[in-house]
């Protein structure tokens, strides 16, 4: 009996959201909403939902109740989205993501940089100390990227270590 009750109930929701379904969208596009369109008709279907199930009789017109239900979670969802995107913001309005530095242009002042430092270094030397310090890797996927056995890098790396401290060799 429960399982018939509730496919009457699904099939009356059918006929609800079918015939509010213009109400939804007609709502999203008084609230300008153009970049979520399938969100909020998503949460306007939801609201329909809440709004079709706590709905009493006797307390006025359903479309009415309805319509203020719907325009009221799309209200809140768009609220929500204003204060994410205030806390992902510089006070002055500037986006976090702009306010990062390009990596790309970093990464090669840093090689530019080191390698003025480390002159006196051999090629493997220079490629061992880029390799650990830049691209942050360790002996075994340096010897695996350049096609070598481990030990010739670790060579690579205690002849670095050798120049740099030195300063001379």
């Amino acid at each position: 009996m429960r399982a018939f009750w509730k496919d009457c109930r699904l099939k009356d929701f059918n006929e609800v959201l079918e015939q509010y379904e213009p109400m939804i969208h007609k709502i999203i596009s008084t609230l300008h909403i153009y970049k979520e369109k399938g969100e909020f008709y998503q949460i306007g279907m939801t609201a329909l939902w809440e709004a079709w199930e706590k709905f009493e009789e006797g307390k006025g017109s359903f479309t009415g109740y309805a319509y203020t239900t719907i325009k009221g979670r799309c209200m809140d969802e768009l609220r929500r989205q204003v204060k994410w995107k205030e806390g992902c913001a510089y006070p002055d309005g500037t986006d976090f993501w702009e306010m990062l530095p390009d990596d790309s242009v970093t990464g090669r002042l840093e090689a530019e940089t080191l390698m003025t430092y480390f002159l006196p270094l051999t090629d493997p030397q220079k490629k061992w100390v880029l390799y650990t310090y830049i691209g942050m890797m360790n002996v075994r996927e340096i010897a695996e990227r350049e096609q070598v056995s481990v030990s010739a890098v670790k060579k690579w790396r205690s002849g670095a270590q050798a120049r740099l401290v030195i300063g001379k060799q």
